[in-house]
């Protein structure tokens, strides 16, 4: 059974563009490419067939994976964020007690995660660490430079 995967509408539309765009254009230039392959003789030893094939197998997982996910897909509006807690599609400005830097952060799902703008995943350490927080509260996250701790100051759309 697989999880409810939360996203933000304009996520959902990136992620079913992105699958089209697989289907339509990706698949059919890898089926060319084994054809080709395939053409030019024995498949034993056609380096060009077994990387064709190769790159068949990644982008079908990673079509399954995608179409699971919209599968799961629940569109979260801004209307529905409880704004007394860090929750998904929260904006939360913290104090990065470490550095003494402000920093904010919005929250999102995975596959829309993007740290150039802010947009951090809730499955990331930093994300995990905010989730749930209320302003006020101390939390600490654990990250591959070491634990960090940050005060929630702020919780917004």
């Amino acid at each position: 059974m697989s999880d409810i995967f939360y996203m933000t509408k304009e996520g959902l539309e990136k992620l079913q563009e992105e699958v089209k765009y697989l289907r339509t254009v990706k698949r059919p230039e890898i089926a060319k490419a084994i054809a080709e392959a395939r053409e030019k003789g024995d498949l034993s030893e056609n380096a060009e067939y077994h990387a064709a094939k190769e790159e068949q197998g990644h982008l079908e997982a990673k079509l399954s994976e995608m179409e699971s996910k919209l599968t799961n897909a629940r569109v979260m509006n801004e209307s529905d964020v409880d704004l007394s807690h860090a929750n998904i599609l929260s904006t939360v400005e913290v104090l990065n007690k470490k550095a003494n830097k402000k920093m904010k952060f919005t929250l999102v799902s995975e596959a829309e995660a993007d740290l150039k703008e802010g947009k951090l995943s809730i499955t990331s350490p930093i994300g995990k660490a905010l989730l749930g927080k209320a302003i006020g509260d101390i939390t600490k996250a654990q990250t591959p430079a070491g634990a960090i701790e940050f005060e929630i100051l702020k919780i917004s759309i």
